[in-house]
Parts: structure tokens; sequence; C-alpha cells
């Protein structure tokens, strides 16, 4: 029995704000580190290692470093299983580019984003890079609220996961956001094997990085 990925679905399930969590099998933590930060796409950033620390310490070295943890970006890190994971932490809302660069040289990376008080409203959003290439992507509220609503990727795997959505009766649009977001991830994590560890994410010190920006140091 694992945490499966969703709880994410539960209100500020990891931080105010939302969460930014990507998985990765066939990475290690510190070339997924350094990978997230080569995909910025408004500056160069440079990981800076800063101990074993909780959510929440984090969020003090980031208010610590920039003075309001909002101007900075932050990482946790850690390994379960098959899975390299690492949380983002800080203002790291659209700051990164959904690059399939990331899971180049054979590994699978799993992008999971939600900016839960953005009011426009962003839905949640999944992305599978494989290898260097987009293999599955959608937003999870199944709608066209933040362009199209539909599964897109490889054939095959989007008519697979298309059919268990189906299955769990989606989409549909007379169902709330909350319960559609949560029954996508849990479709993801069935057809993915897709897990978090929910207690190690959410209170054990993990390695932890700041991304910082190269142009504010000049």
């Amino acid at each position: 029995m694992t945490d499966g990925i969703a709880w994410l679905a539960e209100p500020r399930s990891i931080a105010f704000g939302g969460y930014g969590v990507t998985l990765a099998r066939g990475l290690g933590m510190e070339v997924l580190a350094a990978r997230i930060a080569a995909s910025a796409q408004w500056s160069e950033r440079t990981v800076e290692p800063v101990g074993e620390l909780t959510g929440d310490g984090l969020v003090e070295e980031l208010d610590s470093e920039y003075g309001d943890a909002w101007d900075g970006i932050g990482l946790r890190l850690g390994v379960s299983g098959e899975w390299t994971f690492a949380v983002a932490y800080g203002g790291w809302f659209g700051e990164f580019r959904n690059d399939p660069a990331i899971s180049e040289g054979g590994a699978d990376v799993f992008l999971l984003e939600y900016e839960e008080e953005n009011g426009k409203p962003v839905p949640p959003t999944f992305h599978y890079h494989r290898d260097g290439r987009t293999v599955c992507s959608f937003n999870l509220h199944l709608d066209d609220s933040w362009g199209n609503g539909q599964v897109a990727g490889d054939p095959e795997l989007v008519d697979k996961v298309t059919e268990l959505l189906s299955t769990e009766g989606l989409p549909d649009e007379e169902r709330a956001h909350r319960e559609v977001h949560r029954t996508t991830l849990g479709v993801l994590e069935r057809q993915f094997g897709l897990t978090l560890p929910r207690a190690m994410v959410l209170k054990a010190p993990l390695p932890a990085v700041l991304l910082a920006d190269q142009s504010m140091a000049l």
C-alpha cells in the first residue's frame, strides 16, 4: 500500500498556493534538481544546497534569503522506491518551461502543477515526458477553462488514459472541480504507478536547494 498522489487534490495539500511536484524514474536527486533549474524560462538559475529542511524550514530559508518567500524558489528532494521527487516552494508559479528535455537519456518524468490560489482560474495540469518527448498531458479538470481539456500525446496512451477516465464517468461538467481533480489523480497513480510519500513530504527534513536567479546576483 502506497500513498499514491490523489492526496494532492486536498486543499493546500502541501503549502499555500498550490503544488508543484516532479516525479522521475531514471534520474537522481542532483540531476533532477539541475534539470529543473535548467528549465527556468525567464532567467538562468543555479542549484544551491541549504541542508535538510522541512517544508516550513525551506519557506523560512526563502524568507531569510529574499525577504519574502514568494521572491525566491526552492525545492525539497527525496527518493521513494523507484521514484525521485522534487517539491517546489516559494514563487515557482509560471517560472519554468514545460520542457520534455527534462527526461532526456531514457528517463520518465511526470510534472504535476496546481496554482490553487490563482483566480483566473488555472486548472491543475499533468505532463508525462519520456526520453525527451511528451507522451501524455492534459488539464486535470478536463474542461476548456485553460486551453484544450482533452488528453493529448501518443495515441495508444491517450486512448488508454481516456478509457480509464471514461470508466470513472469523466469528463463530467456537472461534477465539482475538486472531485474531478482527485479522481483524475487517482487514474494517473494507477495507470503509471505514481506515488508521493505524504508523511515524508509534509513532516520529514529532506535535502533542500534554492534555485538562485543569477541575474539578481549581478
